[in-house]
């Protein structure tokens, strides 16, 4: 799934959670006339993704001791189905456990406290990182499907030059007309050509 972040001139929702309400604040009013508008929570009483589902954010932030099971896969599913940044303040150095959250869609992992003066540039760093990210996952995906969408034409035309004697050309043409007649793309005619081909091989077969 794609996932867009608002321009620079519109504000973003931030999901704060973090026990320490002084803290809190402090990055609240920290934040106040940036492009961040913060929702806080202490803690979540429900789970992450029960609470991001009815919050919305568009960008989370945690200060926790150190992220458990249950936080990385729910980052994890929100990493896959509904993509957004993530930073994450917290106590624990271990190598594996930060490898661990990056790969649960974590975009900024920082160790320590969250101090109310640095949040604003990790804000803007993650979300950058986080739009760059999804611009190369996006080109990548349209960069597979086409390589996908011409292995498959290549496929149909093959099957075309063989069953019916025709040349590359011929095949491809063809095929080309299909498209332009039936306003289907390519790719769906090649689908259509080798479903219909492979049907007049088991009705032969049947005979």
């Amino acid at each position: 799934m794609s996932a867009k972040i608002s321009s620079v001139s519109n504000k973003l929702r931030v999901l704060l959670i973090d026990e320490n309400k002084t803290r809190a604040q402090g990055i609240i009013s920290a934040l106040c006339d940036s492009r961040y508008v913060v929702e806080h929570l202490e803690s979540i009483t429900a789970s992450l993704l029960k609470v991001v589902d009815a919050l919305q954010p568009d960008i989370i932030v945690m200060d926790i001791e150190s992220p458990n099971r249950d936080i990385l896969e729910s980052l994890h599913t929100i990493s896959r189905y509904s993509p957004k940044p993530v930073v994450m303040f917290s106590a624990e150095q271990d190598t594996e456990v930060i490898n661990l959250s990056v790969k649960s869609g974590v975009s900024a992992y920082v160790v320590g406290d969250a101090d109310p003066n640095r949040v604003k540039p990790i804000l803007d760093a993650a979300v950058a990182r986080f739009g760059e990210y999804q611009k190369i996952k996006s080109e990548l995906v349209e960069t597979k499907n086409q390589l996908n969408s011409r292995e498959l034409i290549d496929k149909a035309k093959r099957a075309l030059i063989r069953k019916k004697s025709m040349t590359e050309e011929q095949a491809f043409h063809s095929m080309r007309k299909m498209s332009m007649d039936s306003g289907q793309k390519m790719e769906d005619v090649a689908k259509t050509v080798l479903s219909i081909l492979s049907n007049l091989d088991a009705g032969a077969n049947n005979i």
